[in-house]
């Protein structure tokens, strides 16, 4: 447990600098190793355009991984909730749906629109479209329900993914190119514009300092809401600003990459165990935690792709539901057997 009213104070800069340098220097090393192994399971340091395509690819998926381990952070925080992801309030399920839609041709009064918008856009308008209804509904006097929040994400979530399965049923060659599960499993775009890349790093370096501005105020969200209020906190406010910057992040992360899950979930769990619960501490950590999860899933599904175990390159979306699935469950498990 962090010692209050100390921790509701942000961090000096050469605190600051120094937590930021620590985790970031973790990530370079495991980044630089995950260079090495191609895109068909070759080993060895790359060269050339290759070495631009491997550096590509490990930048996306850390920038992927790091906006889903600090929205996790946030999401657990505000929502007391050890088990809470970012996917919960429905995000990556509306950016499936969204940019299953963009993809067909049967929504002609939609194709002017489309047309002037890229996939990944669409995806965006879609996840903050299921994002509003989860918190309109879950909101009721202006204040936000943090078990009603979790009930209706989960609910957002069954329609849009029942609702996608059935648009795939329905429509077996949709137009445009690339597989109609890519953003129903999750797995990097090969397609991608600089101009996408540059506007899903943008909105996650923007969130990611929000919500580490806050750090503090989330030391204080573990609290009831009236020893909260007593210590200064505007807990309302807090939970307003925190989810919808959460919500910001993963909208973003899923516009490039499709719903790859439990990366929120576990990397916050995994930071906890270095550096406890102070989130002026956590959250570098579990950010760079988040990018490093997704940077080893996705060399493991390239290194696979060489050997008669896969036979073919595996998306990261795959990988990190078989990692992610077991440890939900030995943390729902643990968390059942703590005494009331």
């Amino acid at each position: 447990m962090v010692k209050l009213p100390h921790a509701l104070k942000p961090f000096t800069p050469a605190q600051l600098l120094k937590s930021i340098a620590i985790a970031a220097g973790v990530w370079l090393v495991v980044a630089t190793a995950c260079l090495t192994v191609g895109s068909t399971g070759h080993v060895g340091w790359p060269s050339g355009e290759l070495f631009s395509f491997r550096l590509d690819s490990v930048l996306v998926t850390s920038l992927i991984g790091a906006a889903l381990a600090a929205s996790g952070c946030a999401y657990q925080a505000i929502l007391r909730n050890p088990l809470a992801d970012p996917y919960l309030l429905g995000v990556s399920a509306g950016a499936s749906l969204a940019a299953y839609l963009w993809r067909l041709t049967s929504f002609a009064g939609l194709l002017a629109v489309m047309g002037a918008m890229s996939q990944q856009a669409f995806a965006f308008l879609g996840a903050m479209a299921a994002v509003a209804i989860v918190f309109a509904l879950a909101t009721r006097r202006g204040r936000i329900e943090p078990i009603t929040l979790l009930l209706v994400g989960v609910i957002v979530n069954a329609v849009c993914g029942s609702l996608y399965l059935l648009l795939i049923q329905f429509n077996k060659s949709p137009a445009g190119s690339g597989s109609e599960m890519t953003f129903l499993v999750g797995g990097l775009q090969t397609s991608l514009q600089p101009a996408q890349k540059l506007s899903a790093l943008a909105v996650i370096a923007v969130g990611w300092v929000v919500l580490l501005y806050f750090a503090g105020w989330l030391n204080a969200a573990a609290l009831s809401d009236d020893e909260a209020r007593s210590l200064g906190v505007r807990i309302h406010l807090l939970r307003w600003v925190g989810l919808i910057v959460a919500s910001l992040m993963t909208a973003s992360a899923v516009a490039i990459s499709g719903p790859i899950g439990f990366v929120g979930l576990v990397a916050p769990h995994m930071a906890r165990l270095v550096v406890g619960v102070d989130q002026r501490k956590l959250l570098p950590l579990a950010t760079a935690m988040g990018a490093i999860l997704l940077c080893l899933a996705d060399t493991v599904g390239r290194f696979l792709a060489r050997g008669t175990l896969a036979g073919q390159w595996l998306p990261v979306g795959v990988l990190t539901g078989l990692m992610g699935g077991p440890f939900f469950l030995l943390l729902l498990w643990q968390t059942r057997r703590k005494p009331e």
